[in-house]
């Protein structure tokens, strides 16, 4: 089992922290964390991976020990596009695969609609496109936004006693166990000046977002991925991740297949040895001669049920 390296990847506005496990001549995986999560959500993932794949996971932007993003701009995911893309071309990857959890399958899913010709083969989990907003929520969400931004320079980062404090408060909030909880915090946290630590991540990631596409505009895009794909999702789906709305979003991908088990939204991280079962599958040569079939079916797998569409 391979063990992660650190990489320092230069961007023009900022560095940002990653980390690499296996053979870099082997396929290449550029893995994309959650929101407020860092480059350790794949701690336990990609090395189950790194026999098939050479895997680099980024701290994106304001995460973990990334950089900053410069003063007076936003977190907007749309920027998180082109850094993913230079990030890519820091490593001197022409194609590569993305592989994204959360907030980074979004930003994968956009990626691989926008430029396929980079993205190679899509690897989501708990994700399939941003979180959308009706069209009569534009103007309460930019006006929230502003009002936030405006304000937050009032506000004082949270000072932990130690480390364990830090990971329980995490696991509190992301309905994680203790130790998994844990395994982010170490990367995600930096001493305070006054003792005890401070989360390291960029305090404007916490703003509501002052844009979001409507449900069509998302179609029209999840419509244009042509890049072989595969979602999974955790069961029972969390609430901010209706299974009517991501059914809707799934039959939109001309070729996509959807594997479903019992977890967490963090289920790679607590449970990585099904997920990196289900993504080798996957990821096993396939004949162009016949067609991917979107056919339910149950199969036992390590003593667990999974739904496959």
């Amino acid at each position: 089992m391979s063990v992660a390296r650190e990489l320092t990847l230069c961007l023009p506005h900022l560095q940002l922290a990653a980390r690499a496990w296996g053979d870099p001549a082997l396929p290449r995986l550029l893995a994309l964390h959650g929101w407020l999560d860092n480059a350790a959500s794949f701690d336990r993932l990609a090395p189950l991976l790194s026999g098939n794949f050479h895997v680099v996971a980024l701290d994106l932007p304001g995460h973990g020990r990334s950089g900053h993003r410069p003063a007076g701009t936003w977190y907007h995911y749309v920027d998180y596009l082109g850094e993913v893309l230079a990030a890519a071309d820091a490593l001197g990857w022409e194609r590569f695969g993305l592989l994204g959890h959360s907030l980074g399958g979004a930003i994968a899913s956009m990626l691989a609609a926008a430029c396929p010709q980079r993205v190679e083969r899509l690897l989501l989990i708990e994700a399939l496109g941003p979180i959308t907003a009706d069209v009569e929520q534009t103007l309460p969400l930019l006006q929230r936004a502003l009002s936030q931004r405006r304000d937050l320079a009032e506000k004082s980062l949270r000072v932990f006693a130690d480390i364990g404090e830090a990971a329980a408060a995490r696991a509190k909030a992301g309905d994680l166990s203790l130790e998994v909880a844990r395994i982010m915090v170490e990367r995600g946290i930096k001493p305070a000046p006054e003792g005890g630590f401070v989360w390291s991540s960029d305090s404007r990631l916490t703003l509501t977002s002052p844009q979001r596409y409507t449900e069509a505009q998302l179609s029209a895009v999840l419509r244009q991925i042509t890049t072989p794909t595969q979602a999974i999702f955790a069961e029972p789906p969390p609430s901010y991740l209706p299974r009517s709305v991501m059914d809707a979003r799934i039959a939109l991908v001309p070729d996509i297949h959807v594997v479903r088990m019992p977890g967490h939204h963090h289920l790679h991280l607590e449970d990585p040895a099904p997920v990196a079962a289900a993504i080798l599958e996957f990821a096993q040569p396939r004949s162009k001669d016949l067609p991917r079939r979107r056919e339910e079916h149950e199969e036992e797998q390590t003593g667990k049920k999974h739904v496959q569409d």
